[in-house]
């Protein structure tokens, strides 16, 4: 019966109420007092859900799946099942953009057999600063291809340390761990700085930096990008939550709106399903303040 009931309501001003409930076999009197009751506990509480979802949605900016939207909810005190999430999500439309299809890429330079794979693919770490991994991505602009080099804290998932140019010579890649050095307390003989063998990485001039912040540089087998997969995952984070929907007229465009992504969207608002959705910051100043205290 209900379904009868909506379907009229949502057919009013293309038929006369009077002819679809002939049509329908229901009385007028009992649409009508369907339609002007008040709407049941369940019927608001599922409506303030759908609400939630959508706010939680668009403050994503369009990048959340159901997971993600199920743990902003209850970061904002709202309990839902997260099947519940998945079906208002889908009956709302609301779909996380997609990435496009990717085949990951990994430059390789000459033998450097001396240095050895210190991560084997474990991307995690007890502490800031002790487990860090780099790559270089690309991205198009009208004025030609922007460079950047990103480092990345294994512990809290934090973009820590990134340079932008429009060259691949090893300054940008050396500049993006000068930038990790000064927002992490590096510790000398401790620290593992992790990359694919790109040349830039390879580099004398790099190995030379590494050595003056007492950093042990690590690198993963030639040509086997999973070796340094999480690097590469951030990367097409990256592409797929912004830089593929948005078109660049010019290389500081895309330098800003790349900063404004790693600042203040993946360190300090997207949650990380590795750290148990939380952020990034979250969870540096959540270790900070554990172990100052101590």
């Amino acid at each position: 019966m209900t379904a009868k009931y909506a379907f009229i309501a949502s057919e009013e001003g293309n038929h006369s109420v009077a002819s679809m409930c002939r049509w329908s076999k229901v009385s007028r009197s009992g649409y009508y007092a369907w339609r002007d009751r008040e709407p049941s506990a369940t019927a608001r509480r599922r409506e303030a859900l759908r609400a939630g979802i959508r706010s939680c949605f668009e403050y994503s900016d369009g990048t959340y799946g159901y997971r993600r939207v199920h743990a902003e909810l209850a970061r904002r005190g709202t309990v839902a099942d997260p099947g519940t999430v998945r079906t208002i999500m889908r009956g709302l439309g609301l779909v996380a953009c997609q990435p496009r299809p990717w085949r990951p890429v990994t430059t390789v330079a000459g033998d450097t057999a001396a240095l050895p794979d210190l991560v084997r693919r474990d991307f995690t770490a007890d502490a800031p600063a002790a487990k860090l991994v780099g790559d270089i991505t690309y991205i198009r602009t009208w004025e030609g291809w922007l460079y950047l080099a990103t480092v990345l804290d294994c512990h809290s998932k934090k973009v820590v340390g990134y340079a932008m140019a429009d060259h691949l010579r090893t300054e940008l890649v050396t500049d993006a761990l000068r930038m990790a050095a000064r927002n992490l307390p590096f510790r000398r003989g401790e620290t593992i700085f992790h990359s694919d063998r790109g040349t830039q990485y390879l580099s004398a001039e790099f190995a030379a930096l590494a050595d003056e912040l007492g950093v042990r540089r690590s690198v993963g087998r030639t040509g086997n990008c999973y070796d340094n997969a999480w690097a590469e995952s951030f990367n097409g984070t990256l592409k797929n939550e912004r830089v593929n929907r948005t078109e660049y007229p010019t290389r500081e465009h895309a330098r800003k709106d790349v900063t404004a992504y790693i600042e203040l969207r993946n360190n300090q608002i997207r949650l990380h399903s590795g750290i148990a959705y939380r952020t990034p910051n979250e969870v540096e100043s959540a270790w900070f303040s554990r172990n100052q205290a101590a």
